[in-house]
């Protein structure tokens, strides 16, 4: 896929979720192909984790993104897929490995998108490569296991947390956002991650920002068709190189309001600061200043609209 103006930023970088989107497609083709090997009911690889994302190199506009990616694990299941980002100047013929990535999938019916099929197993080149992928599959499974239990009951973040950069984006969940089972593609949901952790790396920055690496990436819930969610960024740690992000992906239906706000994904993503020849800069230091809630984003008229008729929709911070 040859990158485009619309894929990057102001400078030309091709902004991470645009590479994380393309990642999460790679996997769940790979993924559904290889479950749709066995007979019986038809399925989707649905992603449910991924693991630390390695940003290595930039992506720039004109330049051709190559995506491979490869099964390397299966227990019953889920799967394991190891996807590799490579980038080509078509002018030079240069090539560079951009990114890398490991993601968990599980397959689920397209006849009941709650059943999780069973996984068809793969041949390992060895019994050491089978080994590595269930110590691998093993920790991730811990780590899930962890992750959910401590974000169970949704707590919203402190009220006035790093005010100043924290940032917040609402999107209604369409059908061009969703699979053939109605839920959100894993890749459109990390697309408004990056771009939120973006905004708040930018504003505490001032500067050309680029995402530098994303640790994993928890799919705690299903997000479905016609939701609302709300996703939060907000510094959590600052060197003198680099930013630490976490971002919150909460969702509400519109259609099904008794169910309630839920948490749907969490992660933490790391950026840093360029200058203009894209050499890294000093971030400046964290300042924990106590801030308003408020809809100051909004005309008076509109925000008491809102406000009234979402009640707890519109969650913006100054």
């Amino acid at each position: 896929m040859i990158m485009r103006p619309d894929d990057a930023n102001i400078v030309g970088n091709v902004h991470g979720g645009i590479i994380l989107k393309m990642i999460e497609e790679a996997g769940c083709i790979i993924g559904t192909r290889h479950c749709n090997t066995q007979n019986g009911d038809r399925c989707l690889a649905a992603l449910v984790r991924v693991e630390k994302t390695e940003f290595l190199s930039p992506v720039f506009i004109g330049e051709v993104a190559h995506v491979t990616a490869e099964i390397t694990y299966t227990s019953k299941h889920s799967l394991e897929v190891q996807v590799k980002v490579m980038a080509e100047n078509i002018l030079t013929g240069a090539k560079k490995l951009a990114n890398k990535a490991a993601l968990w999938y599980v397959p689920c019916s397209l006849q009941n998108v709650d059943k999780i099929m069973e996984v068809p197993p793969i041949k390992y080149d060895s019994t050491e490569k089978e080994e590595e992928g269930r110590k691998r599959y093993e920790t991730q499974k811990m780590e899930r296991l962890e992750t959910k239990a401590r974000i169970e009951e949704v707590v919203p973040p402190p009220p006035n947390p790093v005010g100043f950069s924290q940032s917040s984006l609402i999107h209604l969940v369409g059908p061009s956002d969703c699979t053939l089972h109605n839920y959100v593609h894993g890749g459109v949901t990390m697309k408004l991650m990056d771009e939120v952790a973006g905004i708040v790396a930018a504003r505490h920055c001032n500067t050309n920002i680029v995402t530098a690496s994303v640790d994993a990436i928890n799919f705690h819930r299903k997000i479905m068709k016609g939701c609302v969610v709300t996703v939060t960024g907000r510094l959590t740690f600052v060197s003198n190189k680099s930013m630490e992000i976490e971002v919150l992906v909460d969702a509400t239906s519109l259609v099904e309001a008794e169910k309630g706000k839920y948490r749907a994904v969490s992660a933490f993503f790391t950026f840093i600061s360029l200058d203009k020849h894209n050499r890294p800069l000093p971030v400046p230091p964290l300042k924990v200043v106590p801030s308003c809630v408020c809809f100051l984003s909004f005309p008076l008229s509109l925000s008491l609209f809102l406000s009234q008729t979402y009640p707890g929709l519109l969650h913006l911070h100054a």
